[in-house]
């Protein structure tokens, strides 16, 4: 909270450095603007990104680790009676040194005797500490917002060149968030095949991508039942490719005609009024076309088939339809193919539009019609973006879990049947990290080679459409 203040203080301050800088800029040029290098507020927001920025970066930085400089502190200096206790009992006794102190809800540990005494002692310590760091922090954020205020102050003049200095802020912070998005993307990667190789150190490589069983239980005991899983991945990247296709096949002709006529066919009145509706589904949360599918969708298609199986003939067709249950890939699949449509309606809409008008015109003045027009014409032009609209929106069914969760299952079967409980990549890894779990069993690991498979497959998928792309990329002037 007392970081939040000081940031707003902070912003405060800057605003008032923006207003002595751009006054001083004007008086500079005796009130003609004309003879200043740049205009008044370049000079009003070069003061103002000296006394703020430096300031804030600070009181950032003391935020995100000022709390990991005072533990390593705190438990420097470690009494003989603390020492004696286990490494776990260690951390506790810290933890709650540290609650008490900041007024939290300590563990249920019961301290008595040279115990309560140094837990006092630590407590007092931490008190200290957490003292010096906040106000020793805000003395030093203050200090570098005045520091900064006073040294931008005086180099502003008519001939300062404000506006460059300015832009060289902004290129240095849009290069620190371009490492960052890089830094990040590569942390991932990095993350991810560290921990897959600690797991493909425990299970076969092979016997993990090409196994037909998906059975991740590793046993407690070495006499239990099952002491070993089965770690084969292919009836899970089975049930996600198989619930996309559905799903793409809902998504892909109901969006693209959708954006179609939106685009070309339909009156602004009812363009006004038929794409903001489409684009409500965006907003929709998973977790309640979850529901859709779990308590009407499902119900509805598993109504269906049984009804279909009683009007069958007798036979192993008619058996299998009405024994078919409300959790199957068709519902998942369907129902993630209706929250998909937006996705491609919108992307693909604003890509016909973007279609210069002269091709249309071009193709009405040779005698085609509307609808060769869109076909021959319009389509071909927009290739590019509607490709990149359908990957989009594979690459939302790919990742989607909750839908699948509640509507098709968690059984990995090697199936191609639509109206079989299946499961996802994405499911298996939420199952296998929830809860409480050990960093050093097989089970745990294999989400981690999920993931890096997960990665490597979209990847490949991604480079597949760019070269699709690239091919059949038209160059209109």
């Amino acid at each position: 909270m007392l970081t939040w203040l000081s940031l707003i203080v902070l912003a405060l301050f800057s605003g008032a450095a923006f207003l002595a800088g751009r006054r001083r800029a004007v008086a500079a040029a005796e009130g003609r603007a004309r003879v200043l290098h740049s205009l008044p507020d370049y000079y009003g927001a070069y003061a103002a990104l000296w006394a703020g920025v430096p300031a804030a970066l600070l009181l950032l930085l003391g935020a995100m680790f000022g709390g990991r400089v005072e533990d390593a502190m705190l438990q420097a200096n470690r009494p003989a009676v603390v020492q004696a206790l286990e490494p776990d009992r260690q951390t506790v006794f810290f933890s709650d040194a540290q609650a008490i102190a900041a007024k939290a809800s300590p563990s249920e540990v019961v301290y008595e005797g040279e115990l309560k005494t140094a837990l006092d002692a630590k407590v007092a310590e931490a008190r200290r500490l957490q003292t010096l760091r906040t106000f020793g922090m805000l003395a030093a954020a203050g200090v570098l917002a005045l520091a900064g205020f006073l040294v931008a102050i005086p180099r502003i003049n008519a001939e300062f060149r404000a506006r460059n200095r300015v832009e060289g802020w902004i290129g240095v912070l849009l290069i620190a968030c371009s490492v960052a998005a890089v830094l990040t993307t590569l942390g991932i990667v990095l993350s991810l095949v560290w921990e897959s190789w600690r797991f493909f150190h425990s299970v076969n490589p092979l016997a993990f991508l090409f196994g037909t069983e998906w059975s991740p239980q590793i046993a407690m005991r070495a006499d239990q039942v099952a002491s070993s899983g089965a770690f084969g991945a292919v009836p899970l990247f089975a049930g996600t490719f198989l619930i996309m296709f559905i799903a793409m096949l809902v998504a892909a002709p109901v969006g693209l005609y959708s954006a179609i006529y939106l685009s070309e066919y339909a009156s602004r009145p009812v363009r006004g009024l038929v794409k903001p509706l489409l684009e409500i589904l965006a907003g929709v949360p998973t977790v309640v076309y979850g529901f859709f599918a779990a308590l009407t969708v499902g119900p509805l298609f598993r109504a269906g088939f049984n009804a279909l199986g009683a009007a069958l003939p007798p036979g192993p067709v008619a058996t299998y339809l009405m024994e078919v249950q409300n959790q199957m890939a068709l519902v998942a699949g369907v129902v993630m193919g209706i929250m998909l449509i937006p996705f491609v309606s919108s992307l693909s809409d604003d890509i016909i539009n973007a279609v210069p008008q002269s091709l249309r015109d071009g193709s009405y003045a040779m005698g085609a019609t509307k609808s060769e027009t869109v076909k021959k014409v319009v389509l071909p032009a927009a290739l590019p973006g509607i490709m990149a609209a359908m990957l989009l929106a594979v690459s939302r069914a790919v990742g989607e879990t909750m839908i699948v969760t509640m509507a098709a299952g968690l059984q990995a079967k090697l199936t191609a049947n639509p109206l079989d409980t299946v499961t996802t990549v994405t499911v298996q890894i939420v199952t296998l990290l929830t809860g409480d779990q050990e960093f050093d069993s097989p089970k745990t690991l294999s989400a981690f080679g999920l993931g890096l498979t997960l990665f490597v497959v979209t990847l490949t998928l991604n480079i597949i459409a760019l070269r699709i792309v690239q091919k059949y990329r038209e160059q209109y002037d």
